[in-house]
């Protein structure tokens, strides 16, 4: 039996996470030293049955500057694959990496899936960002529905109903009315180099209508940078299954007639030079 853990070391970078102890000042300066000379990250897969010297060694990765874990994977060997999953939890909490973000670009059918098979999951999630949906019921996918959330529906419905993280939609009518130019899109991929190389080629027949539009990097930003998006809109909200015309559809309650508890905040305005930035760098 082999159970999967997953760790986003973006949201709390390796070299700038120490563990107290007596140790700490010794720590402190390898990772002066490793940022001064700014040398690249080992990137590591962690596969572990979760016993003391397993969670010595896992710290140990945790706590080097020079290390990006990109994952833990769990195995029974020390314990039951269900008991080293709980070790490996517990030495991430002490060397505080719990709080883990998500970002969703596509149909929600894996979070949904997963919330069923650990319901608990939604709680270990520190924040739920998700390009999908709609505020305006204006569609991409059908006359009322956006690509993503008309896909899968009911993953969606299970989602922005049954989540209890907060949550962060870059819906459809957002991501329109923060749109770039197609000047600049043009310059972003006549950078010199081959990051920009390959998205002009990937790009070559991909047909806007709204100007450049890259939907699901608005999501990605405000999980990087949450100052980009500079408005909000906090509201309940469910998506429909059932109408003829509306399935799929993002419903708001601005009005709060529903009396939900868990509201969701869903992006409005955009802080496009910063957005501008991080998209250039991406091809650099």
């Amino acid at each position: 039996m082999l159970c999967f853990f997953y760790y986003n070391p973006s949201h709390f970078p390796c070299h700038l996470v120490l563990i107290s102890g007596s140790s700490s000042g010794r720590r402190s300066q390898t990772t002066q030293l490793y940022n001064s000379h700014k040398m690249p990250k080992k990137l590591l897969l962690v596969d572990v049955d979760c016993g003391l010297d397993d969670a010595q060694a896992l710290m140990m990765a945790l706590a080097a500057p020079e290390v990006e874990i990109l994952g833990i994977t769990c195995c029974f060997g020390n314990t039951t694959a269900e008991n080293v999953c709980r070790n490996v939890l517990r030495v991430l909490q002490v060397c505080k990496r719990m709080e883990i973000s998500v970002v969703a670009v596509g149909p929600l059918t894996n979070l949904a899936l997963a919330a069923k098979m650990d319901p608990t999951l939604p709680k270990k999630i520190n924040k739920l960002y998700i390009m999908g949906g709609n505020m305006e019921g204006r569609g991409n996918r059908t006359v009322c529905a956006e690509f993503n959330f008309y896909l899968d529906p009911e993953a969606a419905y299970i989602v922005t109903n049954e989540f209890t993280c907060p949550i962060f939609i870059a819906a459809l009518e957002f991501t329109w009315e923060n749109s770039l130019t197609m000047e600049y899109f043009r310059n972003w991929v006549e950078q010199d180099t081959d990051k920009a190389r390959f998205m002009k080629k990937i790009t070559a027949k991909w047909q806007q209508k709204h100007g450049f539009v890259s939907y699901d990097s608005y999501a990605m930003a405000a999980a990087i940078d949450e100052s980009i998006v500079t408005e909000y809109l906090e509201c309940a909200v469910s998506v429909e299954l059932h109408g003829r015309y509306a399935r799929g559809m993002l419903v708001l309650d601005t009005e709060d007639k529903w009396k939900k508890q868990q509201k969701v905040v869903l992006m409005k305005k955009c802080n496009l030079e910063k957005f501008k930035e991080r998209l250039w760098a991406a091809l650099q």
